[in-house]
């Protein structure tokens, strides 16, 4: 919301009217008529901006007036410029002086390139945009000011992430020449002179200095962004703006050469995949390659000559990054060096992927070194984010080669979240990083599908933040060994939250807080008897042990984390992950799986972390899923009709379950027919009558335990239905159930009754039970109605050829074809 004064200012400048604004137009021009611009010039300019950026619609300045904006473009004062830019773009070009722009391309800056880029509305546009920006680069650089070529390769790269097409063939093999000679050929001698002799030496006698390291020797060879001096020359700028354009550029320029603008890495990374046994005999050149990382560069220098400007940019790619992993190994004088170096890494490795997908061959001689590189790493967290696009490597590349990955793995799967789960930007890039490899992983590395239980940890820290990326991790997560733990881990995520503060809390904070209260949890959490329940929470991997014997007492000792931020937040989110989850196994999921399901449902509906909210949200995404696998699996209901009928027959289910219990009894009344099962025998009906005809007997003639409720109509209405469905196919609980209807009926004329607190709910259920008991009178039709055939719940009557509508559809059809 903006404020009271700045409401005022906006509402003016929607106000103004048509004779004022020309008014105003004609003083700006005088102001920027003079040589010098005071505190009034800034003020209009910004006056102008707020009326052209309030009105609705774009306006088109007088010519005199836009001719001075666009000069001010090029003033030394950057607030000049940034005002110019930002009136400029909120308007219209003057009529048939739309290139008007483009005529001093030698002098883009910043602002410049940002008018220029929102003034071209058209690809034809973005074209000769770039078609401009690419002939100031072929001109010699005496032609134009020097400092203006800083400013062409971000203009490229933002056409690039947009509208990649603008750019022909000859652009890209132009920009292509030119990135390989800022990459390899720039200066190696800082911009400034530097003195070599004492305080009295005239200017004629400095002398040039070489480029330095990080650690402050001299640089042994090509200038790379990790090089440093005292001032940086005009290549050595566009070497540093190359790197940073470099990756975006060769996965672009890939997809545009070859045509297809839709083909992405993931081709290319099938292909080399695919090349891989063809090259498997080249002992040459593997990775016994001895030596430096420069005498490799220098040995493949002048062979790269030859080559096409595609393959050559690649060839230089590749040995700008192979300097670069070297250079990291250097000991950095600057805290901000040092994090330079990890930025550099992890964009050198991204590169070096880049073009071993591309050209298989390169592969072989870049392992080597980053094999070095994750050796020298991999014990060290603080480079997480740079052994990420190593494990990328890996993955694309490390079959090819025949190296073991299983290192790596142990470290992202392993390591990485069980230290790191609490790093925002770790989980970010790792959770992106599996998404974008999902089907590799699950194909190439079984450590993935076994590591959710630390996989899950990103999800109970910080659910909001990575929700979306669980949304579409969690079904690969899913398999038919790992589906039951998978469960009961989704169902603890409030508790394992809670555990992972603790634990934060417990290396923060000391043992005996002095004047404050200490948390009950954090003492059960650094005791040794209650170890083992924490220590199950935060295994790293799948199928070590459980706690469902235990959970009772460890959602007693987690009791007070129910109102925790970050448990609250993370019980919102694992509804969503059960619905997941229960979407997948309907895919996947065996006979004797399905039964370990519901095993586990009904267990986990009692021992549940006590958010009255959660449990209630839990139970109903039960409730909903239980239908769906008895609705596609009816013959789990008869093999596990002992548990449900164990869960349906407690009593106390009826009140702390209601919403899973009334499932349960449905599922009970309509599955368990010959119809659906022919195993389901008279023994089996009449026992689950009995069970369910006592519950029903208990709750219609007691009152409520103390501190519950009534029991809601529809748990009765359900329970009723189920027994009268039942006895319609054993025609001998038929009177059972007709003597507790009528019974019903004479009950419920005395007046109020305890069971039932509400009087329009009784009548409800007594209409209901009037319906039964008249029904149950002709066993015939109570059969056909309370358990239908299954060409009457589901009818193809326009596919059943002895009915009359398949004739009459077929009629129309002719007539209609015949007009």
């Amino acid at each position: 919301m903006y404020s009271h004064g700045s409401e005022s200012l906006i509402k003016q400048a929607r106000e103004i009217q048509e004779s004022e604004l020309q008014r105003f137009y004609g003083r700006l021009v005088k102001l920027l008529q003079g040589k010098e611009f005071g505190r009034e010039t800034v003020d209009s300019l910004q006056r102008l901006q707020l009326i052209l950026t309030a009105t609705k619609y774009t306006r088109t300045l007088p010519a005199e007036l836009q001719r001075r904006l666009f000069s001010l473009l090029s003033s030394p004062v950057e607030q000049l410029q940034v005002l110019s830019s930002a009136v400029l773009r909120e308007t219209l070009p003057p009529s048939g002086k739309e290139l008007n722009y483009t005529e001093n391309i030698g002098q883009l800056n910043t602002h410049t390139a940002a008018l220029l880029l929102s003034q071209a509305v058209s690809r034809a546009d973005l074209s000769s945009l770039c078609a401009l920006v690419l002939r100031s680069l072929e001109s010699r650089q005496s032609e134009g000011p020097v400092h203006s070529l800083t400013h062409t390769l971000p203009i490229l790269n933002t056409v690039l992430t947009h509208s990649p097409e603008c750019l022909s063939e000859d652009h890209l093999t132009l920009l292509s020449k030119k990135l390989v000679d800022w990459l390899r050929y720039a200066s190696i001698t800082q911009g400034g002179g530097a003195s070599s002799g004492g305080f009295f030496i005239g200017p004629r006698s400095r002398q040039p200095v070489p480029i330095a390291e990080l650690d402050g020797t001299v640089s042994g060879d090509f200038f790379t962004v990790l090089c440093v001096g005292q001032g940086f020359t005009e290549d050595q700028w566009m070497n540093v703006y190359s790197f940073s354009m470099l990756h975006h550029w060769l996965l672009t320029y890939h997809s545009v050469s070859s045509g297809n603008a839709a083909a992405d890495i993931a081709n290319r990374l099938q292909l080399s995949l695919s090349l891989s046994h063809s090259h498997s005999f080249l002992n040459d050149d593997r990775s016994e390659v001895e030596g430096s990382v420069v005498s490799m560069v220098s040995a493949t220098s002048s062979s790269s000559r030859l080559l096409p400007p595609k393959e050559r940019l690649r060839e230089k790619a590749f040995q700008y990054c192979l300097r670069l992993i070297e250079q990291s190994d250097r000991m950095a004088q600057k805290r901000t060096d040092a994090d330079l170096q990890k930025a550099c890494l992890v964009e050198a490795v991204c590169i070096l992927n880049t073009v071993c997908v591309e050209e298989v061959s390169l592969v072989y001689r870049s392992f080597p070194c980053v094999k070095a590189l994750f050796g020298r790493l991999n014990s060290d967290l603080t480079f997480a984010r740079v052994l990420l696009p190593v494990a990328q490597f890996y993955l694309n590349h490390g079959e090819m080669v025949a190296v073991d990955c299983e290192s790596v793995w142990k470290l992202v799967f392993g390591r990485f979240p069980a230290e790191l789960y609490n790093d925002p930007f770790l989980a970010h890039e790792l959770l992106r990083f599996l998404r974008l490899n999902l089907q590799n992983l699950q194909l190439r590395v079984p450590q993935y599908s076994r590591s959710f239980p630390n996989l899950l940890k990103f999800l109970a820290w910080d659910s909001p933040a990575v929700v979306d990326d669980f949304v579409d991790l969690l079904p690969s997560l899913v398999t038919t060994d790992t589906a039951v733990e998978l469960l009961h881990t989704l169902l603890d995520l409030p508790c394992l939250s809670a555990t992972l503060v603790l634990q934060l809390r417990a290396t923060c904070s000391p043992i005996s807080e002095a004047g404050g209260q200490a948390l009950h949890s954090l003492d059960a959490f650094r005791s040794t008897k209650f170890r083992g329940l924490f220590l199950y929470l935060l295994r790293t991997e799948a199928g070590s042990g459980d706690t469902i014997d235990r959970l009772s007492m460890l959602h007693e000792l987690l009791a007070e984390a129910a109102d925790w931020p970050r448990v609250a937040h993370c019980a919102q989110t694992v509804p969503v992950m059960l619905h997941i989850f229960f979407n997948t196994i309907i895919t996947i999921a065996d006979e004797k799986l399905l039964a370990s399901l519901i095993l586990a449902m009904l267990e986990r509906s009692t021992l549940l972390l006590n958010l009255p909210i959660y449990i209630k949200e839990i139970h109903r995404v039960f409730s909903c899923h239980l239908l769906r696998l008895c609705k596609l699996h009816p013959y789990v209901v008869v093999d596990q009709s002992h548990v449900l009928l164990e869960f349906a027959g407690t009593t106390a289910n009826v009140y702390s379950k209601e919403e899973i219990y009334t499932h349960v009894v449905w599922v009970l009344g309509e599955y368990l027919s010959v119809s659906r099962d022919s195993r389901c025998s008279v023994k089996l009906i009449t026992s689950c009558f009995e069970s369910l005809e006592a519950v029903l007997f208990e709750i219609t003639s007691s009152t409520p335990p103390p501190g519950t409720a009534c029991p809601t109509p529809r748990v009765i209405t359900t329970l009723m239905s189920a027994l009268a469905k039942l006895a319609s196919r054993s025609h001998d609980l038929i009177p059972r159930v007709s003597l507790f209807l009528s019974k019903l009926r004479t009950v419920t004329r005395g007046g109020s009754v305890t069971w039932c607190s509400d009087e329009e709910d009784l009548v409800a259920i007594v209409t209901r039970g009037e319906e039964l008991w008249s029904l149950l009178k002709t066993p015939g039709v109570a059969q056909s109605v309370l358990t239908p055939p299954p060409h009457v719940t589901t009818p193809q009557w326009h596919r059943d050829t002895n009915m009359s509508m398949p004739l009459q559809l077929r009629t129309l059809t002719s007539l209609t074809h015949s007009q």
